[in-house]
Formats: structure tokens, C-alpha cells, sequence
């Protein structure tokens, strides 16, 4: 029983870190878009 619970306990914390990892990475992506310079012709072709 102490080997199951020190399984699913272990399990637990790896979960915990794989989303705070995603979570960081995510919100990283946020302001590098937010902060990113804005594109001198707006994205518009020139004819």
C-alpha cells in the first residue's frame, strides 16, 4: 500500500510540473507576441 501511494505521489508531482512547465510556455508565447514590434506596413503588400 506505501508503494502505490508513494507511485501516485510521485505521479502527481511529475503531472504538476509537466503543466507548470506548459503553462510558462504558454504564457511566454503571450508576451513575446504582445511585446513583439509591429510590422512596419502593417502586413499590406505594396501593388
Amino acid at each position: 500500500m506505501k508503494k502505490l501511494l508513494a507511485l501516485v505521489a510521485v505521479a502527481g508531482g511529475v503531472l504538476f510540473v509537466v503543466r507548470k512547465k506548459s503553462a510558462a510556455k504558454a504564457e511566454a508565447d503571450l508576451w513575446r507576441e504582445a511585446t513583439a514590434p509591429a510590422p512596419v506596413n502593417n502586413g499590406v503588400k505594396k501593388a
